[in-house]
């Protein structure tokens, strides 16, 4: 049985931690020293690393992990200290669990995502209540990751890297002001922030009930969507529109 657990880091980083017995996974480990301290108190051994993307915020701890445990690092292709690059359509056998990976182009090029144990471990591609910012890829390109992944289970987690809800939120019922399953996990969301307690995971079928950027066919949000752009009309043109709303968003 696999246990998930969210180690915070830097002010809205989290590196995810996958743990079987005495034997750990760590996701996009920005910073090494919270996430050592973390193994240590647990009695965990770092048996892997899983990398989504080259941004510094999910790479930089790298190093000093490997003078710790000098193990294997699973990523993209190209990334310093990503000792196993990995790509679309390949399985990992780690910790007795089938992992796979999934190219998500959009936020990066070269974005990857994992699925592990029935939970989707996304990086800055689908956030809960939102999306990442496109910083290398397009527009198209982001749609369609959002859509690949929508297509798991309504049950599968959503573990992305950033707690980004609360404000995700604010613009997501700005699109929809009338949405009853946004407007609760808002209450939710807050309650949980006032408390300093981290509102992920998300699950796949929360996000298709609240999450804008994958609600891009709905009236609600075509009609949204066409408060910032007339001309938008299919799917990937509400997607377009929603984005750069969100960009200007405060």
């Amino acid at each position: 049985m696999i246990r998930i657990s969210a180690v915070p880091i830097f002010e809205d980083n989290y590196i995810w931690v996958l743990q079987q017995g005495t034997h750990a996974i760590a996701v996009d480990p920005g910073d090494a020293l919270p996430l050592i301290q973390y193994l240590k108190e647990n009695g965990l051994e770092l048996a892997a690393v899983l990398i989504t993307h080259h941004h510094h915020d999910h790479i930089d701890g790298l190093p000093v992990l490997w003078s710790h445990y000098q193990m294997p690092v699973y990523g993209p292709a190209g990334i310093k200290n990503v000792s196993n690059p990995v790509k679309e359509g390949e399985t990992l056998q780690l910790l007795n669990t089938h992992i796979q990976v999934l190219a998500t182009p959009g936020h990066t090029l070269d974005h990857l995502s994992y699925l592990a144990a029935d939970a989707l471990f996304c990086g800055d591609t689908l956030f809960a209540g939102g999306c990442g910012r496109i910083f290398e890829g397009s527009p198209a390109q982001m749609h369609a990751s959002l859509q690949k992944l929508a297509t798991y289970p309504d049950s599968t987690l959503v573990c992305c890297t950033h707690e980004y809800t609360l404000s995700n939120l604010k613009f997501a019922l700005s699109v929809e002001p009338n949405n009853p399953a946004l407007i609760a996990r808002m209450q939710n969301v807050r309650a949980l922030r006032q408390q300093n307690l981290s509102t992920l995971p998300s699950t796949i079928g929360q996000e298709k009930a609240i999450n804008p950027f994958l609600r891009c066919e709905h009236n609600d949000v075509i009609a949204a969507a066409q408060t910032q752009n007339p001309q938008v009309k299919s799917p990937l043109d509400v997607f377009a529109a929603l984005r750069k709303w969100k960009d200007n968003f405060r």
